[in-house]
């Protein structure tokens, strides 16, 4: 405890004698100070014991003494001592009164004690009870120390909750609740998940507090730029000098327990980059001899394999794979010119080992969607936390804009990365991206840095023997994913919709408008209806009599027609890749609402 008023009054040297405020000596005193100015109260700061002789004070003036003591208890002086047989030999009465009046303890202080001995007193005291305050902090240290590589965060927060005598929680970088000691304190740690979530919006290292039904400080944890954890610990009062060592201590502790090393940490990224590797050229077994037990039973188990970049990759992929496509119109299937980051092989992927555009940040509600490079750090920080939350084991192996990652299938991290997509596409509905909402669809929008938006492919479940082909229905589900706008795509959904939804590419409406123009041309001079002829007659498959009746017209009439169909386009009807390529125009027109 530090010095009280009590304290200085029972000291057997100093002789201090209580004359006013007996029932305010359990005050304490932050420091002795000696002044003879008739207004000592600009250099007092509160918590001092004022030590005065009245040498420049008209002690006897019940007025002026009012006034004297009613701006010292203003000012938070705590106790007024005055020394007796120096100019007074015994203490006024009117400064008696005043001090009565307005509840300030007075102390008589005898002539054989010197100012300087009370200084003395107050300065030791404090001086002990900082050395108890450190001794204390060192021993909990320690023991905060143990209980963490015995017992792990769980055991340091059993020992930090015994040394503030209050309770301690840790939250993951999602704002959920890891661990909470004592149990009892487990439903007001977790009505703080929106205090922790504000938290870890705000730079790190970053603190709060909060009132309720106790003193609740809230820590961030972690070195990065964002916080990778956040301590809770709640009080019935403000922490102490001991108590807040041992706080000090275990944010140290719980800061190294959740903020690996860079070297440990590139080094896992390393071997996870290996193990992948090996996974998609189809050496199974090697991968599992290389991972070890770093990823449980996660090789043994059905997997999603999820691959996700950023827009901007994705624009620019986009690029390359238009470009392709159109180069092998006139021989071959555009889908032979692959881009060269993409490879065409999974098992030959050019999968590097890097770090997370945006750095590895935290996520809330389940999250709180980001914007620009932070949504891939978002969505690794989303993954592991749901996985670390359920035990499962996961593999993320970061590649430059792209991510890649194996999940037990039908586990939470999966499921969390479901939940960022939707979470992420309610605020692209929402109106969020102002500048691609308002673009019309065949304007090609420049993504900045602030319109960055993600896309994830996700593959159908499979076994460490065909990882290859989980990785190449990803790479599919992506596509189509950065196709359609869509936030992500499961591979599963690809065979089961239709095939007309692929139709709405930009390329594919180009192709059908220059296909049907000099139909629509001829339609436009009132000569007749090719298109609408054309379509009744594809439907029903050549059968002229059906198309006529569809049409309300004679076969012959319906013959006349599509001759001229051929003469136009310069095309035989009787070519089944004619016949393809005018059906699917005619849907993909369709589609577009023309």
């Amino acid at each position: 405890m530090p010095p009280t008023l009590a304290s200085l009054v029972h000291h057997s040297a100093l002789k201090l004698t209580v004359r006013a405020g007996e029932d305010r000596l359990d005050v304490p005193v932050r420091w002795a100070h000696a002044s003879e100015l008739a207004d000592p109260v600009p250099y007092m700061e509160g918590g001092e014991l004022l030590l005065i002789t009245a040498l420049k004070l008209d002690a006897e003036d019940p007025e002026a003494m009012r006034r004297y003591v009613r701006r010292l208890a203003g000012a938070g002086v705590v106790g007024l001592g005055f020394a007796v047989g120096v100019h007074y030999e015994d203490i006024p009465e009117a400064l008696l009164d005043a001090a009565q009046g307005e509840g300030l303890p007075l102390l008589e202080v005898p002539r054989r004690t010197p100012f300087l001995a009370i200084s003395k007193a107050v300065s030791a005291a404090i001086a002990a009870e900082q050395y108890r305050a450190v001794t204390a902090g060192f021993a909990a240290q320690r023991e905060l120390t143990r209980q963490t590589l015995t017992d792990g965060p769980e055991g340091l927060l059993g020992a930090l909750a015994a040394q503030v005598d209050g309770w301690a929680a840790l939250y993951d970088a999602s704002g959920a609740v890891v661990a909470v000691a004592p149990e009892w304190a487990e439903r007001r740690a977790g009505r703080l998940t929106a205090d922790v979530e504000r938290l870890r919006d705000r730079p790190a290292p970053a603190s709060a507090v909060v009132g309720g039904e106790d003193r609740v400080e809230l820590h961030s944890l972690g070195t990065g730029r964002r916080a990778r954890a956040a301590l809770a610990v709640g009080t019935a009062a403000a922490l102490g000098t001991a108590e807040r060592y041992a706080l000090h201590s275990a944010i140290a502790l719980l800061t190294l327990t959740t903020e690996r090393s860079r070297s440990l940490h590139a080094a896992e990224q390393r071997i996870g980059a290996a193990v992948l590797r090996m996974l998609l050229a189809g050496e199974c077994d090697h991968a599992r001899a290389v991972a070890g037990g770093l990823y449980g039973e996660l090789l043994d188990a059905p997997f999603r394999l999820i691959l996700a970049e950023s827009a901007s990759a994705s624009a620019a992929r986009a690029r390359v794979e238009g470009a392709a496509a159109g180069a092998g119109s006139g021989s071959g299937s555009g889908a032979e010119a692959a881009s060269p980051a993409r490879g065409g092989n999974a098992a030959g992927a050019g999968i590097r080992v890097g770090a997370v555009e945006g750095g590895r940040v935290a996520a809330g509600g389940l999250v709180a969607v980001g914007s620009g490079g932070d949504l891939l750090g978002q969505l690794v920080e989303v993954v592991e936390a749901a996985a670390a939350r359920a035990g499962e084991a996961v593999l993320v192996v970061p590649d430059g804009e792209r991510l890649v990652v194996l999940a037990v299938d039908g586990g939470a991290a999966v499921a969390a990365c479901g939940e960022f997509a939707v979470a992420l596409e309610t605020s692209r509905a929402a109106g969020l991206d102002p500048v691609s909402a308002a673009a019309p669809a065949s304007v090609a929008v420049p993504v900045s840095v602030e319109e960055e938006e993600l896309v994830v492919g996700l593959s159908a479940p499979a076994g460490p023997i065909a990882a290859a082909a989980a990785y190449k229905q990803a790479e599919q589900a992506l596509s189509v994913a950065r196709r359609r706008g869509r936030c992500l795509v499961e591979h599963e959904e690809l065979a089961a919709g239709s095939v007309l939804p692929l139709l709405g590419d930009d390329a594919v409406r180009a192709f059908a408008d220059s296909l049907l123009r000099p139909l629509r041309e001829h339609d436009a001079t009132g000569r007749g209806n090719l298109v609408d002829s054309l379509r009744a007659w594809l439907s029903r498959h050549g059968q002229w009599d059906a198309a006529a009746a569809d049409l309300g017209v004679h076969r012959h009439t319906l013959r006349y027609r599509m001759r001229r169909v051929e003469e136009i386009l310069g095309r035989s009807l009787d070519d089944p890749d004619v016949r393809m390529e005018l059906w699917l125009a005619l849907k993909a027109t369709a589609a577009a609402g023309e």
